[in-house]
């Protein structure tokens, strides 16, 4: 632009629009925007491991062969609470506080056994749910007797009954009862490690029983 010619004739020419940040301005404003996008990005997983889902390390033996020891699981926190747990889900949960390894703070991978107000035996002729024999295809036998004692609970409206897959080396309900449904940290929806073992977790089906 041509400023109003001064004296003389000549026009005078207006100083140019410079960056309103100096140098240092502007690498202190790419330092708070570095540190906002840190923050918001440890915000949202926080938000997402707390709420959402969660990986977790199978530990235990106790759901061989269906989970081996080493692999991981993501764990879906929100579905359940919508729709409550299924027969044959496999859960996340925190063990009783008077089972003597709950002192370490590890979880526990279990299958859904028994829902809310059933009632459950468990003995030599294997497994009934209100009266009604269940097939577990899942079980699996090592190193232990095959033969159970013959137990049976009465489950509340709040509580549900898990066992592990590997009958013969699984602390479950059968040691220390049924758990609170509060106590589920969640339901494994997928493994994803090995790859070469990454799968949909989908829940057996029971014809005989709802």
């Amino acid at each position: 632009m041509v400023g109003c010619a001064p004296e003389g004739g000549q026009p005078q020419r207006q100083p140019p629009h410079g960056h309103p940040y100096t140098p240092r301005m502007r690498k202190r404003h790419l330092l708070i925007e570095i540190l906002q996008t840190v923050a918001l990005t440890v915000i949202a997983y926080y938000l997402l491991m707390t709420f959402v889902t969660q990986p977790f390390r199978v530990e235990q033996t106790s759901m061989q062969n269906s989970f081996q020891p080493g692999e991981y699981v993501m764990v879906d926190k929100i579905t359940p609470r919508i729709t409550g747990f299924h027969r044959g889900d496999v859960v996340i949960f925190r063990p009783p506080e008077s089972w003597p390894s709950s002192s370490d703070g590890t979880p526990y991978i279990k299958r859904v056994i028994g829902l809310p107000g059933e009632t459950i035996v468990l003995g030599p002729e294997g497994l009934t749910v209100d009266g009604t024999k269940v097939d577990e295809p899942y079980v699996y036998r090592e190193g232990g007797s095959d033969v159970e004692e013959l137990t049976s609970w009465t489950l509340g409206p709040d509580e549900i009954l898990v066992f592990g897959d590997h009958r013969s080396n699984s602390s479950d309900s059968r040691a220390f009862g049924p758990i609170p449904s509060s106590s589920v940290i969640g339901r494994a929806f997928v493994r994803y490690f090995p790859l070469d073992r990454m799968s949909v977790v989908v829940p057996p089906e029971y014809p005989s029983v709802p």
